[in-house]
């Protein structure tokens, strides 16, 4: 799968693969494979960088065009 989102909310903020690569602990070279889709990233990394770019999962993998992210999870007392 090719995640073209990756690669354009990374190119609007001016940041680098490199940049990205070292958020999630891979190279720059491993992170090009996912944008790419020649190689498959992990849920804890799909996750980090919907955090970090204030989206959901489902955003960046195109199950939706809603770039807003879900609400909080609520936490029982």
């Amino acid at each position: 799968m090719k995640y073209e989102r990756l690669k354009n909310l990374r190119e609007d903020k001016d940041l680098t693969q490199e940049y990205i690569g070292k958020l999630l602990n891979v190279t720059q070279r491993a992170y090009s494979g996912y944008e790419n889709g020649e190689r498959a990233i992990s849920v804890e990394a799909l996750s980090k960088l919907a955090d970090f770019y204030d989206t959901s999962v489902d955003y960046l993998i195109g199950r939706t065009d809603v770039a807003k992210p879900y609400p909080p999870k609520c936490k029982n007392k």
